[in-house]
Parts: structure tokens; C-alpha cells; sequence
């Protein structure tokens, strides 16, 4: 007979009493916390996965947001000859209307038309660079951020967004 059971038998009935360090669900009672032990070391892991990948899902949307600006600025760019005389400032205006969740003060431009640089988003005087079938250069970067818990794997990531169109 096995330690802790008991087996009680009369003709053609046989009893057996389990022992006491069974529960009936099955489980010892040494493992009844292990649930929550596998959930408290998992958990900060699920936790840091979930928190990254919408660090990089935020990163993704500005990159999307900055590349959609820029190809619509360039756009705004390539038809304004002789419409304005400040093709930075309209190149500029036009990004912050296709963009407007992105932070102004972080975006940072380069305009090249007819072979001149510009880097502010104002040239006053700039439309005589605006040559028809030059081809023109919008050029816009953006810092990103993929801080996670307060670290940052990339402090020096920044998206940029280039277009090149034809001055119509």
C-alpha cells in the first residue's frame, strides 16, 4: 500500500482516500502562487515590447507625415513662379499645412532652386531663382524620438524627407 492512501475493499468495492497534499484541482500546494510568479516576470517584458513598438509606430507616423509635406511643398514649389516673392516662405507654409502634428519649431528646411541654397524658411528676393524647367530641391528634417522608460536608443535619429520637382 502507498504512504498517505488508505484502500478500504468489501466484495466488489474498492474505496481509496487521496492523500492530503493533493488539492482536487490537481495542484500541490507548493504551486498554488506560481500563476502570479510567471505573470510578475513576464509582465515588465510585455510591458517594455508594447511601449517600444509605439515609440516606433509614433517615429513611423512623423516620417510619413514629414515625406507627405515635403512632396506637397515641392508641388506648391514647382507652380508659384511668378506668383510670389518669397518661395521660401511658401515652400515653408505649405509643409506646416500638410504636417500639422508635427512641432514647427523642429522643422528644419533646405531650398535649393537654380543651384542657390536656402536653409531659413523665409528668402525674401528668392523668386528670381524660381527659372522655368530648373529643377528645384525641397529638402526637410525632423528630430525623432524613441525615448522608451526614459532611454533613448537613437538620441541622434532624424528623419528627413528630400523631393526634387521641375519648376513649371
Amino acid at each position: 500500500m502507498h504512504r498517505g492512501s488508505r484502500t478500504a475493499s468489501s466484495p466488489g468495492v474498492r474505496v481509496e482516500a487521496r492523500s492530503s497534499d493533493k488539492q482536487a484541482g490537481g495542484r500541490a500546494r507548493d504551486e498554488q502562487g506560481q500563476a502570479i510568479v510567471e505573470l510578475a516576470m513576464a509582465l515588465p517584458v510585455l510591458l517594455a515590447v508594447l511601449t517600444g513598438s509605439l515609440s516606433l509606430g509614433f517615429a513611423l507616423n512623423n516620417d510619413l507625415q514629414l515625406t507627405y509635406a515635403t512632396e506637397a511643398a515641392a508641388q506648391v514649389l514647382s507652380i508659384s513662379r511668378g506668383q510670389t516673392t518669397d518661395p521660401c516662405n511658401t515652400t515653408s507654409q505649405a509643409v506646416y499645412s500638410a504636417a500639422p502634428y508635427l512641432t514647427q519649431s523642429n522643422i528644419s528646411f533646405t531650398i535649393v532652386m537654380d543651384g542657390h541654397s536656402f536653409t531659413t524658411p523665409s528668402c525674401s528676393g528668392g523668386q528670381q531663382y524660381l527659372v522655368q524647367f530648373q529643377s528645384a530641391q525641397v529638402t526637410a528634417t525632423y528630430p525623432c524620438n524613441l525615448q522608451i522608460f526614459g532611454f533613448n536608443p537613437a538620441p541622434s535619429c532624424t528623419l528627413k524627407a528630400q523631393t526634387t520637382v521641375l519648376i513649371q
